[in-house]
């Protein structure tokens, strides 16, 4: 690891029920961002399958496998034939019974650097992950790799300020959220707009409350039946430590996403913005409260 800049690349795809064409399209635009100088690639939340926990159907646990497993094995193959580290997703089954939605970091040798297991796991309407996904157990991590250290974080977190916070304490210069969010077609008319614009702008705070760059990277096309299920909403970008947008993919098509990792930007934006040093680490010990009683 170094202290240089790099390129991020986010691909933003379409998956299918087909495993195998979603690896072939993952590996073909991974392949695509890594030639136009990206050395960290990140994939959305899931990316080997359709978006299946939008209802709760036991079949869809035989999508689950271990980690080291056949995704992690071909992502590693590929990191070492371009000589760049990916961020990846997996279903991942780690004993019968236990399963988890797991981000993994192949460096760039190939070698697996480390798994991130979701911890905040959400039950919406459509987005029924209890069911399915054990609650993360590693806590939050940040991981080195050759071009420098990436936090991985997974979709539902995104909304989270502690697990950011966490994550960038750990050294990390990108926060990288896999993810698949998007709209319910009945309410994209009268609520989308601020959907996205609230998932967006959560984030950028989290770049700027803690100094970091932020790597949000989204599915995209509707899955489910037609007037229903989810329209995924893309828009996967990259923001820099003052929070501003420097990449952005369009709503509604695949594309990878190219920006540029600075840490000494992250350096300039902390000595400005010297939050971590002002923090009162000594008064934030309600924080782990579950609410807290009037006084």
């Amino acid at each position: 690891m170094t202290d240089a800049a790099f390129k991020i690349g986010l691909v933003q795809m379409r998956c299918t029920s087909d495993a195998a064409r979603n690896l072939a399209v993952a590996d073909a635009m991974i392949r695509q961002a890594a030639k136009d100088g990206a050395s960290v690639v990140c994939l959305p939340e899931l990316f080997r399958s359709l978006y299946f926990c939008q209802s709760e159907d036991h079949s869809n646990f035989a999508l689950a496998e271990p980690v080291p497993g056949p995704t992690t094995e071909a992502l590693g193959t590929l990191a070492k034939e371009l000589g760049i580290a990916i961020v990846g997703s997996v279903f991942e089954r780690r004993a019968a019974g236990v399963y988890h939605n797991t981000a993994v970091v192949l460096d760039a040798d190939g070698s697996l650097a480390g798994i991130y297991r979701k911890m905040h796991i959400p039950d919406d309407p459509l987005y029924f992950e209890k069911f399915y996904f054990t609650p993360g157990d590693l806590g939050f991590r940040a991981f080195d790799t050759r071009y420098g250290r990436v936090g991985t974080l997974v979709c539902w977190d995104q909304w989270y300020p502690e697990a950011a916070r966490l994550t960038a304490l750990q050294g990390a210069l990108v926060l990288a959220y896999p993810t698949a969010i998007g709209w319910h077609p009945s309410e994209k008319k009268e609520w989308g707009e601020s959907q996205l614009d609230a998932w967006q702008t959560t984030q950028r705070a989290h770049a700027i409350a803690n100094g970091v760059y932020v790597a949000a990277v989204n599915r995209v096309g509707h899955e489910g039946p037609e007037g229903g299920g989810i329209e995924f909403w893309g828009a996967s970008f990259v923001c820099d430590p003052y929070g501003r947008i420097v990449q952005q993919a369009s709503h509604d098509r695949e594309a990878v996403v190219l920006a540029d990792v600075d840490p000494k930007l992250l350096e300039t934006a902390r000595q400005h913005w010297p939050f971590l040093r002002d923090r009162r680490i000594d008064a934030y010990a309600p924080i782990v409260e579950r609410v807290l009683e009037k006084r």
